[in-house]
C-alpha cells in the first residue's frame, strides 16, 4: 500500500522533477503516490505550507532562508532538506530598451555581464524589471549584477507572476524581466522581448529551487521524507540525462502541467534559446542544471550566501543572518535519507562559493563527485568561514 503525499508547484520548466517524479512512476516505485497542485504564484505555495495545505512544495530557494530571518511575514519555519535545480533565470528586455542600450554605444552581447552592466548604467531614468518574487534567486542575482556592472542604473525591481511576464511587457508595466523558463522565451515569442542575459552568467552555481516543507515536518514524517526524497533525487537525475529531454518536454507540455507548446519548453531543458522570435540560437553553458555536480545537495554555504545578501538588503547583522540562513538547507536530512541508497554525497557541508574555475572531482561518500564550474562574473569568492566584517 502507497503513502500519500500532496506537492506544489509553480508551472515552470524547473518543476519537472515534481512531475516527472509522478508521471515516470519514480514515486510509486518508491511506495509513494503524489498529489500535484498547481498554481501561479510563489506566495500561494508559501502561505500553503504555512496552514499545512500541502506537505511540501518547489519553493524559491530564497524563501525558506527570508523566513527564518523574520522576512516576508508568516511564522512557520521552512527548511530545505533538497535542491531541485540550479539558475534557469532569464534577463529579457523589451525592443525599446534593447535599441536605447545598444544607443549608449556599449557592448550588448548575449551572456556580456559585464558589458551589458556597462550599457545599463548609459540609460537615463528609471526602469521597471519584473521578477517573479521580492524574495527570490531572481532578485538577488539581478541586485548583486547592476551593484557589480551598472550601480548608477536606476532599476526599480517590481514583482510579476512568472505566466504575466509577456504580458506586462507588452503592456508597457515593465522595460525588463528576469523570470525562469519557458516564460522568458514565452515573452520572446508574445511580446517580442529580447533575452540578453542568463542568471549562470551571473553565478553558475546559484540555488533555484528547493523542496520546501514546514520544519520539523521531515523528523515527524520520517519514512514519507524519504520516499519523497528518493524519488525526486531519481527524478532530477532522469531530466538530467540529455537522452530523456524530448520526453520530459512533451510531459511538461501537457494541459495539466505547463500548458505550453515542447518546442518552447526543450529550448530551457537543452540550454539553447532563442534570443529574439528571427534567432538566433544560442548556446548558454550551465543554464538550467537538475543533477550534475551534486546540484540536489543542499549546500549551507549557499544558503550563507542569500543570508548574506539579505542581510546587506535589509539591513541585519550578517553573522546572525547567515548562521539563521545555513540551518534552513538541511543536509544532514539529504544524507539521512540518501546515505543508505549508495549516493555520492560531499562530505563537507559547506565549500567556498565561486571556486573551482572548471570542474574539478573530489573525494565523497560512496566514490566521488565532480563539481561543476562555480563562478561569480565579478570573479569574487564567498568564502562562509571568513567572518564578516
Amino acid at each position: 500500500m502507497s503513502a500519500s503525499v500532496s506537492l506544489g508547484f509553480v508551472p515552470l520548466v524547473d518543476a519537472a522533477p515534481l512531475i516527472v517524479a509522478r508521471e515516470l512512476g519514480f514515486a510509486r516505485e518508491a511506495g509513494l503516490s503524489i498529489d500535484l497542485h498547481r498554481a501561479a504564484s510563489w506566495s500561494m505555495w508559501r502561505d500553503m505550507l504555512d496552514v499545512g495545505q500541502v506537505d511540501a512544495a518547489q519553493m524559491l530557494s530564497v524563501v525558506p532562508v527570508a523566513r527564518a530571518l523574520g522576512l516576508g511575514g508568516g511564522h512557520v519555519r521552512l527548511e530545505a532538506p533538497m535542491v531541485l535545480s540550479l539558475n534557469g533565470e532569464i534577463l529579457g528586455v523589451s525592443q525599446h530598451l534593447a535599441r536605447r542600450l545598444r544607443a549608449t554605444g556599449g557592448a550588448v552581447r548575449f551572456g556580456d555581464a559585464a558589458g551589458l552592466g556597462a550599457a545599463l548604467s548609459g540609460i537615463e531614468g528609471p526602469l521597471r524589471i519584473g521578477v517573479p518574487f521580492t524574495f527570490s534567486m531572481h532578485t538577488e542575482l539581478l541586485q548583486y549584477w547592476i551593484a557589480a556592472a551598472a550601480p548608477s542604473a536606476k532599476a526599480e525591481i517590481v514583482t510579476v507572476p512568472p505566466p504575466r511576464m509577456a504580458a506586462a511587457l507588452q503592456a508597457g508595466e515593465i522595460d525588463g524581466f528576469c523570470v525562469g523558463e519557458p516564460w522568458g522565451s514565452h515573452a520572446v515569442e508574445v511580446a517580442g522581448a529580447e533575452l540578453l542575459l542568463a542568471g549562470s552568467s551571473i553565478w553558475t552555481q546559484a540555488p533555484e529551487k528547493v523542496l520546501a516543507m514546514r520544519s520539523g515536518w521531515a523528523e515527524t514524517h520520517p519514512d514519507l521524507a524519504g520516499r519523497l526524497i528518493r524519488a525526486l533525487w531519481r527524478a532530477c537525475r532522469w531530466v538530467g540525462d540529455p537522452a530523456n529531454r524530448l520526453t520530459a518536454s512533451e510531459i511538461l507540455s501537457w494541459r495539466a502541467h505547463l500548458d505550453l507548446s515542447p518546442d518552447l519548453i526543450d529550448r530551457a531543458l537543452t540550454g539553447r534559446l532563442l534570443m529574439t522570435a528571427a534567432g538566433p540560437e544560442t548556446p548558454v553553458p550551465q543554464f538550467l542544471t537538475f543533477h550534475d555536480g551534486a546540484a540536489n545537495f543542499p549546500w549551507r554555504s549557499q544558503a550563507a550566501w542569500i543570508g548574506a545578501r539579505l542581510a546587506r538588503r535589509f539591513g541585519l547583522d550578517p553573522d546572525r543572518a547567515q548562521a539563521d540562513a545555513r540551518a534552513t538547507f538541511r543536509s544532514d536530512l539529504y544524507r539521512r535519507f540518501l546515505g543508505d541508497s549508495g549516493v555520492p554525497f560531499p562530505r563537507s557541508s559547506d565549500k567556498a562559493e565561486g571556486i573551482p574555475p572548471s570542474a574539478e572531482a573530489v573525494p565523497a561518500v560512496h566514490g566521488t563527485v565532480t563539481l561543476m564550474r562555480n563562478r561569480f562574473f565579478d570573479g569574487q569568492i564567498f568564502d562562509p568561514a571568513v567572518p564578516v566584517r
